[in-house]
């Protein structure tokens, strides 16, 4: 959830039921049809007998050996499979238009790339339609009330999920109408048997037939009056691009700027394709599509080359191909980073002789006006979508297609700045704190991974460059514990091969994997990894660097989890005396220290020093980082934690729940953070004999901290425990007793029988169940 989470969601749920829903609801952003659409008859009629066919059907030649099986239950799913550039999403538009237009109750769009996606997008809808269990509070129990919706409901919906791409994470999240009002069409490029599961339906996606390809020509070129563009060689023009929708988009494009003819552009068309051995081999074009995009490509870049833009807009499409297809910001382009690249590509500006100098010329400087003109007219010739009213996060989009064709036709030496420059261009949009701009940062994260995974190892050309390490951090930041684990692994794996195994960066995702692992549950290898990286960052560093003390820090934190509380205390001391003398006392990492250690203090039961170590990091924190940042939060929190240990139970509730109050705001409803707070409260809620309200709190705990971190992490592990020991006291002895038993297991399993929380778990059941006998 975006920023103010609770509280904003929560009012909006508020304001809108007191006023019935207004049909049609209209969720996510329905693409507009392209110029010239084609409906594809045959295609539809696939489409449409599959959708009123109980039967499984798949309609794909490349799989001969699937045959259809008796009767589904579960709603028909319409499957389009197909390459790239065939028009599958195009389709898919023309399908939810037409379901608003014959009057349909809801229809849905949401991109599929990643699980995230879907969630933003069911909740969303679950409050636009008013789905029972409907809360605001918890996206994914919303995103699961609206699914519940849509299998009880008799209002007729439609759900479109574009460009699937991993099964396991949408399995899920599919669509299912008990009553059969409801239908989903999804869009991929995968051919996973997994598909024709569960009630599935594959339609297969091809390029246009002659005739859909001669019709498409014809309406595209007359719409702008310009038909007397096509002549006798437009057949031969269209079977030269391989019936392919996008290529015949270009084409099209192109024609109508130029007002070239048919056969004049089949010319060009056969000429520049007989340059591309060298940019796209045979061999290398896998889909059987890239030579037709890649030829298109280049002759819509030789047209825009003559506009007093074009050498711009030739940049500004070799940075969109290395982003995410999907969609970018349009505010990526009025970063210094970018604007910067661009000028040394701006098309220069020559005074008149008389005022020549003979001296180095300055690259001209590009305005926002510049950037917009290029890729206006990068969208005039279907190069690329650029549309800033729609989504402000996806403004600028690019087929696959286009972007792998331009891809193949950046040279070697164009790479390492281009890597740079949108590396540093999304670090200078990525929020500070990203819970605030979720949508914002999940965006940023899926185009940080394009453009790593089409870059090569130009990122890590001397060093990782820091948007790889702040798109890992952005995942712990968003509560994506897993994700980050394995993102830090990979990248401990690729700067040890690149790097070396002493290299300061190779140091740091060593350290961050080592926080991922604390915040997963793993404190045993977290200890292995950060005591280790501890005693290389000395060899390495130095002890008096300030990266050493970082990772002291979170090594002292690691045992803190692990129950080593006095080796915890001594580390933490050390770090806190070092930070104090090297960096000073308001440095952040000196606070962060000082925390740390004030946390350790309570766990020790040595409660008054740490009440007032947290009150002046406290302090120090509002003054220095403002009451809403995330560590002042966090800060607040574990001083409400000490107030409970030292028996100032009002004082703690009462901080606590503003501490809740403001974690949902500010960081979301599912962030650990956040959770850690709504723990703290039930705890003192117990403490005041407010036993109904803690239960009610610690039961959402167990599930919501299994639901995030796993049911083997500490602190799931934690909550169980602590409601087994509320189920005793309310009386619920055998619940308790169950419970415990359950957990003493677990604890066993995941933290070995020799742990202290084994041991007091143990202890506590043995006592339980002397006392039933």
């Amino acid at each position: 959830m975006g920023a103010n989470s609770k509280v904003m969601y929560v009012e909006k749920l508020t304001l809108e039921t007191g006023t019935p829903v207004q049909w049609p609801v209209i969720v996510g952003t329905i693409p507009v049809l392209a110029s010239a659409f084609q409906p594809r008859a045959g295609l539809r009629q696939a489409v449409d007998e599959a959708r009123r066919d109980g039967h499984t059907v798949v309609l794909a030649s490349d799989n001969p050996d699937t045959t259809p099986t008796g009767p589904g239950t579960r709603t028909p799913v319409q499957v389009m499979t197909g390459g790239g550039g065939v028009g599958k999403t195009q389709l898919a538009a023309a399908y939810a238009r037409e379901a608003l237009k014959d009057g349909t109750d809801l229809v849905l769009w949401t991109p599929a790339t990643e699980s995230q996606q879907i969630l933003t997008t069911y909740a969303q809808a679950a409050l636009r339609v008013r789905a029972p269990g409907c809360t605001g509070e918890d996206m994914q129990a919303d995103a699961q009330a609206f699914l519940n919706w849509l299998a009880a409901t008799d209002r007729h919906w439609l759900v479109v999920l574009d460009d699937v791409t991993d099964l396991d994470a949408i399995e899920p999240w599919w669509p299912d109408s008990q009553r059969g009002t409801g239908w989903a069409l999804t869009t991929t490029r995968l051919k996973d048997p997994r598909l024709t599961g569960g009630g599935r339906r594959r339609v297969e996606i091809d390029v246009y037939t002659p005739e859909e390809a001669d019709v498409y020509l014809q309406a595209r070129l007359t719409s702008e009056a310009m038909a007397h563009l096509l002549d006798d060689r437009s057949a031969a023009l269209a079977e030269a691009l391989g019936h392919l929708p996008l290529a015949l988009s270009h084409a099209a494009a192109y024609m109508l700027r130029e007002n070239t003819h048919s056969a004049t552009y089949l010319q060009r068309f056969i000429e520049s394709s007989a340059r591309l051995d060298e940019v796209l081999p045979p061999w290398a074009d896998t889909e059987r599509y890239g030579r037709q995009i890649t030829t298109t490509l280049l002759l819509a870049l030789d047209a825009t080359d003559q506009d007093p833009h074009g050498a711009l807009a030739r940049a500004a499409l070799h940075i969109t191909a290395l982003l995410d297809p999907t969609g970018h910001p349009a505010a990526l382009w009025h970063t210094p980073a970018l604007t910067a690249h661009l000028a040394t590509h701006q098309r220069p500006h020559r005074p008149h002789r008389v005022f020549l100098r003979r001296r180095t010329p300055q690259p001209t400087p590009v305005t926002g006006d510049d950037v917009q003109a290029a890729l206006r007219l990068l969208h005039r010739y279907s190069l690329i979508t650029y549309d800033t009213t729609a989504d402000q996060h996806h403004a600028v989009r690019i087929h696959p297609l286009t972007a792998r064709a331009m891809r193949e036709t950046t040279t070697e030496d164009q790479q390492p700045p281009l890597a740079t420059a949108v590396a540093d261009a999304l670090l200078q949009i990525w929020p500070e704190i990203d819970p605030t701009q979720p949508e914002l940062a999940t965006t940023l994260r899926a185009n940080t991974s394009a453009l790593a995974d089409h870059t090569h190892n130009h990122l890590w050309h001397s060093e990782g460059h820091y948007v790889l390490y702040r798109a890992g951090r952005s995942l712990l930041n968003a509560g994506l514990v897993a994700s980050a684990t394995t993102y830090w692994q990979n990248m401990v794996t690729t700067s040890h091969q690149l790097l070396g195994d002493d290299n300061p960066h190779t140091l740091a995702a060593r350290v961050e994997l080592g926080v991922s692992y604390v915040q997963e549950g793993h404190i045993d290898a977290a200890i292995d990894l950060l005591g280790r990286v501890v005693v290389d960052s000395e060899r390495l560093l130095g002890s008096d660097h300030s990266s050493t003390h970082i990772v002291r820090g979170n090594l002292a934190a690691a045992y803190w989890q692990a129950g080593r509380t006095d080796e915890a205390i001594e580390l933490q001391e050390r770090v806190v005396a070092d930070s104090t003398r090297l960096l000073g006392s308001d440095h952040p990492d000196t606070l962060t220290g000082h925390g740390n250690l004030a946390v350790s203090y309570g766990k020790a039961g040595r409660t008054d020093e740490a009440m007032h170590l947290l009150e002046q990091v406290v302090a120090d924190r509002e003054r220095l980082l403002g009451d809403n940042h995330p560590h002042t939060l966090i800060t607040r929190s574990s001083l409400a934690t000490a107030y409970r240990q030292a028996g100032c139970t009002n004082e703690s509730i009462g901080l606590l729940e503003q501490v809740v109050a403001d974690c949902e705001r500010v960081l979301g409803n599912d962030h650990p953070d956040t959770l850690a707070a709504r723990g703290n409260l039930a705890n003192s809620y117990q403490q005041a004999g407010r036993t109904r309200e803690s239960i009610a709190i610690e039961e959402r705990m167990v599930a919501e901290w299994e639901r995030v971190l796993g049911g083997d992490h500490p602190n799931t592990l934690g909550a169980r425990g602590r409601l087994a020991i509320l189920y005793r006291q309310t009386g619920r002895v055998s619940e308790a007793i169950e419970l415990l038993q359950r957990l003493v297991a677990d604890i066993e399993r995941h933290m070995g029988p020799d742990h202290p929380n084994s041991e007091g778990a143990r202890a506590a059941l043995s006592q339980w169940q002397a006392l039933e006998k």
